[in-house]
């Protein structure tokens, strides 16, 4: 079993960034590709990005490119997603997902992921 916590949501003003974490425990994710999803009230889960166990396969939402950056420390058990120059549709419940990694798969469907944190929540002003 793989625990997931994710932190570092908040409130940030239209513009800003915000760093989130993915602290995993109870195995280490080094095997595990992981994803970052999001969740606006009334609306599907939506992926956000996935990074592969050693980094060298990394994913985006086209909408997102350029301004949200995935990456990982296997050491620290974390995963990352930095958000930059924040809108305020980008306010969501945002969840981090872990699935042993295995090419080709896809990692944009969160049916893929067999671990979930609780989310953390990020509020966009305008």
């Amino acid at each position: 079993q793989v625990q997931l916590v994710e932190s570092g949501g908040g409130l940030v003003q239209a513009g800003g960034s915000l760093r989130l974490s993915c602290a995993a425990s109870g195995r280490t994710i080094s095997s595990y590709a992981m994803g970052w999803f999001r969740q606006a009230p009334g609306k599907e889960r939506e992926f956000v990005s996935a990074i592969s166990t050693n980094g060298g396969r990394i994913y985006y939402t086209e909408s997102l490119k350029g301004r949200f950056t995935i990456s990982r420390d296997n050491a620290k058990n974390t995963v990352y997603l930095q958000m930059n120059s924040l809108k305020p549709e980008d306010t969501a419940v945002y969840y981090c997902a872990a699935v042993g990694d295995v090419v080709g798969r896809d990692y944009s469907r969160p049916y893929n992921y067999d671990y979930w944190g609780q989310g953390t929540q990020v509020t966009v002003s305008s």
